[in-house]
């Protein structure tokens, strides 16, 4: 699925990667219609859709997170958790939740690392709370957060995003709004930062930056 073949030979030229390198629909693809993002005209939006629950979205954490570190102001990374019911929306609830409450930088990674490594499940909103607690909010208003409007309302935009980019499994990236980056299209999970970069440049020559 990951061709991880194509992972040793692309190793050699991912680092200086340019956007004309790229192949649309084998690299990336092109959504028909673009999404709206949440930036204003000067910058480009980078987007990953991530499940918790998910093992591959773990391990690209790492890489990408360094990959976020090392761009300029023009690129504004997001997150959107995927919505495919069940325990999906339930960790969406909780990514959003936390946002809410202020502590999604401090938990991001260790919620990730609580399911993974410590085998917590973490889709009770008891087991939830209980997890939050932990961040400086009382169980009492993590359980509020959870259920809140908002929250709800949030999860909802989610879905409604996930659809939009046309995703059907994660984890994925999105650039721009209009161009997506999956697994199989990069040749691995570690080359998934390199072609948002290259995508990247190729939005700012379009725009004639």
């Amino acid at each position: 699925m990951f061709k991880p073949l194509m992972v040793a030979l692309m190793g050699f030229t991912l680092s200086s990667m340019a956007s004309a390198d790229l192949v649309k629909g084998e690299d990336y693809t092109e959504l028909d219609e673009a999404v709206e993002t949440s930036v204003d005209d000067r910058q480009i939006e980078v987007t990953e859709a991530f499940w918790y629950g998910c093992p591959h979205c773990y391990n690209l954490e790492d890489p990408l997170n360094e990959w976020v570190a090392e761009q300029p102001d023009d690129v504004v990374f997001t997150r959107t958790p995927a919505t495919m019911g069940g325990d999906w929306n339930k960790h969406a609830a909780a990514f959003y939740a936390a946002q809410e409450l202020g502590i999604l930088d401090d938990l991001h990674d260790d919620f990730f690392t609580a399911i993974h490594e410590n085998d917590r499940s973490l889709t009770e909103a008891d087991d939830i709370a209980d997890f939050f607690s932990d961040y400086g909010v009382s169980e009492e208003e993590a359980r509020n957060a959870l259920s809140s409007f908002e929250v709800k309302s949030q999860v909802n935009r989610a879905h409604a995003r996930m659809r939009a980019y046309q995703l059907t499994g994660v984890p994925a990236l999105v650039v721009d709004g209009r161009y997506v980056i999956t697994p199989s299209s990069a040749g691995g999970l570690d080359a998934m930062p390199d072609i948002a970069g290259a995508l990247v440049e190729k939005v700012r020559e379009e725009r004639g930056e």
